[in-house]
Parts: C-alpha cells; sequence; structure tokens
C-alpha cells in the first residue's frame, strides 16, 4: 500500500511517500516558502539525488497539487498515477480532548479540529488545509489523522489539570494537553527496542530537543505527564519560546509595556526562549559559536537550556518513583553533544554513568550510559513521520 504522509505547517509541506507495511520510503521532500517570495519544492526520490524545483505556489492545495505532480512525472516520479496512492495520514497537531489516538478522517474529525483551532490557531489550521487538499485531489482515499496530543491523552487529572476555577476547564477545557507525543511515543519504543527491553515495565523520561522542546514521564508505555501544556509555550525553554514563566510576570510586564494580548502573544512565542536571552539566535549552533567566541549571554542562554532539560528530567524521575532510561531526540538532542553533556552532568546520584566513547557521535542511534550504568541513556533519532504511515496503514488497513 502506497502512503503519503503530509505535515502541513503555516507556509510549508513535509512529506514522504511510503510503501507499506515495509515502511520504505519511496520519496520525501519539502514544499517551502508557500505564499512566500522565493516558494520551492526540494524533493528526493530513492536512489537519486535530491532536486529544488522553484516556482509560485501560493496556497496549500496549489503545494499539494505540485508535489503530487513530482511524484507522477516521467523525470522526477516514483509512481505512475496519483491513483496509486491509496491512503494520506495527516501530523494534526491539536485533537483537545476528542482524539486519544490516530483515526480515520470523517466530516465529524474534520468539525472538531475546526473547533479545536482556538487551542492552536499558528497550528490547526494549515494541517486542516492539508486535509482539505487532499479531499479534493483524492476524494475517493481514505484520510487519516494522527494527533500530538493524542499520546498524552493517558495522563491523569492530577497531571493535567491546572489550578484555576474548575469551571473554567469544564467551560473552555483549560489543561495541560502536550505535544510531540508521537516523537514521545517512537522513541521510547523504539529505545526497549534497541535495550531488548518490555516496554509495559519500564520508567522512561524522552527528551525532545530542538526549536521546540518537551519532556514526557513515561510509565508502562504510557505518558503520565508532559513539560508543554495547553499550548506548546509552557515548559522547557525553546528557540523563541519563553517555556515555563510566572504568570504573575507576564501580566506586570504587559502593564508596564501596556501591550495587547495578540503583542504579548507574539513576545512570548517570537521573540523570547535562546533568542531573547542571548540576543544573538534562536539556532543553537549560532549560540555555541557565539559562546565560544566570548559572548556572554549566549553563554547564559545555553546554561538556562540545559538547566531547564536537567530540572524536569529530576522532577520526571520523583513523578515516576524512579527511571530506567532516558531518550535524547529532536534536532538539539540527536545532533548537540554538548548539550547532551551539560544535561547529565551530575547525574551519577540517580545511576547514570556516562561513557564518553559515544557522546560526539551525532544523528545515530547509540548508547550513552557506560555498561555498568543503572539508567541507560540513548539518543533514537526520531521518526514521525514513520509513525504517521503504521498508524494510517493500520487503520485504512
Amino acid at each position: 500500500m502506497k502512503v503519503i504522509v503530509l505535515n502541513c505547517g503555516s507556509s510549508s509541506i513535509k512529506y514522504q511517500l511510503f510503501d507499506m507495511p515495509s515502511s520504505s520510503v519511496i520519496a520525501k521532500g519539502l514544499v517551502d516558502k508557500i505564499g512566500l517570495k522565493g516558494s520551492a519544492i526540494k524533493h528526493k526520490r530513492e536512489g537519486h539525488d535530491a532536486v529544488v524545483l522553484e516556482g509560485e505556489i501560493l496556497d496549500h492545495q496549489q503545494g499539494i497539487e505540485y508535489l503530487l505532480g513530482i511524484m507522477t512525472s516521467e523525470k522526477y516520479g516514483s509512481i505512475k498515477n496519483i491513483s496509486d496512492i491509496q491512503a494520506v495520514g495527516h501530523r494534526v497537531v491539536h485533537g483537545a480532548e476528542e482524539f486519544s489516538g490516530s483515526v480515520l478522517i470523517t466530516p465529524e474529525v474534520v468539525k472538531a479540529l475546526e473547533d479545536a483551532s482556538d487551542l492552536a490557531p499558528l497550528h490547526n489550521p494549515p494541517n486542516l488545509n492539508g486535509i482539505y487538499a487532499m479531499q479534493q485531489l483524492l476524494p475517493d482515499v481514505d484520510q487519516v489523522g494522527v494527533f500530538d496530543t493524542a499520546f498524552h491523552q493517558t495522563m491523569p487529572e492530577h497531571s493535567y489539570l491546572y489550578a484555576i476555577p474548575y469551571i473554567l476547564y469544564e467551560k473552555y477545557k483549560i489543561r495541560r494537553y502536550g505535544f510531540h507525543g508521537t516523537s514521545h511515543k517512537y522513541v521510547s519504543a523504539r529505545a526497549c527496542e534497541i535495550l531488548g527491553r518490555d516496554i509495559s515495565n519500564q520508567k522512561i523520561i524522552t527528551c525532545h530537543l530542538g526549536n521546540g522542546s518537551s519532556v514526557a514521564a513515561i510509565k508502562d508505555g504510557k505518558s503520565i505527564d508532559t513539560s508543554m501544556g495547553m499550548t506548546p509555550t509552557e515548559g522547557l525553554i525553546m528557540g523563541t519560546r519563553t517555556g515555563d514563566l510566572d504568570p504573575g510576570a507576564l501580566l506586570y510586564m504587559a502593564s508596564k509595556e501596556n501591550t495587547s494580548i495578540g503583542y504579548t502573544s507574539t513576545l512570548i512565542n517570537k521573540f523570547s526562549g535562546l533568542l531573547g536571552i542571548s540576543g544573538v539566535s534562536s539556532d543553537m549552533r549560532d549560540l555555541e559559536d557565539a559562546a565560544n567566541a566570548g559572548n556572554k549571554r549566549a553563554e547564559l542562554a545555553l546554561q538556562m537550556f540545559a538547566y531547564r532539560v536537567k530540572k524536569y528530567i529530576g522532577s520526571y524521575a520523583a513523578a515516576l518513583g524512579g527511571v530506567d532510561i532516558i531518550v535524547f531526540t529532536g534536532g538539539i538532542g540527536e545532533r548537540d553533544p554538548e548539550t547532551r553533556k551539560k544535561v547529565l552532568a551530575d547525574l551519577e546520584f540517580m545511576g547514570v554513568e556516562i561513557d564518553l566513547t559515544n557522546a560526539d557521535i551525532k544523528g545515530e542511534e547509540i548508547e550513552l550510559s557506560s555498561k555498568d550504568s543503572k539508567v541507560k541513556v540513548l539518543v533514537v533519532p526520531t521518526d514521525e513521520e514513520l509513525m504517521i504511515a503504521r498508524d494510517t496503514y493500520e487503520i485504512v488497513s
């Protein structure tokens, strides 16, 4: 079965075409700068070099039309006709409380996702644009929604509720939802496969570290807590997001600066985090270069980031009643040895012992812990698209 996976952002579409159930990737790519100057598609098919095809792409439907045209073209194609695609899997950021797992997309599901757009105004609308486009282009093909929030629906009430008047939760569903669920689910399961352990009796802390970052506490294969909240702003310091912030400080800041709700939202989502502290960049590589050149604010941003991750690991070890496995994933988790070293320093009291042999390896499945370490520490590159393809294949089949 040919399954295409779409991850639609506000101005981009990541895509992969899988042959299931073998999970082999036939083609993949990125539609970039939708509706902007310089829009293009970077496309790579199995066994060939990547190509970049430039052209005006006004909206998501046009972008999907173009990528399907490339996939079926004589020069760059991997399939003869778009009818060869038998299922479509969509990454959807917010499923609210409606969805605790992946689902076949129906009109009722679409309505629920539209209603949830208030909870994820930057993410759900472009996710829906991908669904709308495929309904037009492949009306007879089953589509499946795979939700970032679904994996965390196993959190108990005492984990996901905020200490606000309960009636506000009942009226508006204000609560912790968590995100990166597909990634946390994949890397926790994969870590157990690597170690030959049964996930149903393991205590695992997964650290998805990138421009957006989150930590999850996973007990017996189920999420019991996670650092992101009702929105992706809570928790760890991120590229441009504040992470945990005293709401009183937020109100004070807004009062002093006399800012609107919209501006304040932009401030905490777009101009804070690593960028706000350093004044240099939201990219960890740029910050490390600046810190090595003597930039004190860049060095401070790096210290704050690692400290926050370390603090969450410690708190989740307490919540779990111990920890068996710690997993790093995401762009920073997979490819930034220095950040990993800072996070893992002085965790010997928890039973973490690091073997420096693999410490500097980037982007590969590796074990960082020593043979005798009570807590196993691994790097597992995430593969959210594969998880989406698997769920889509299983549901459609």
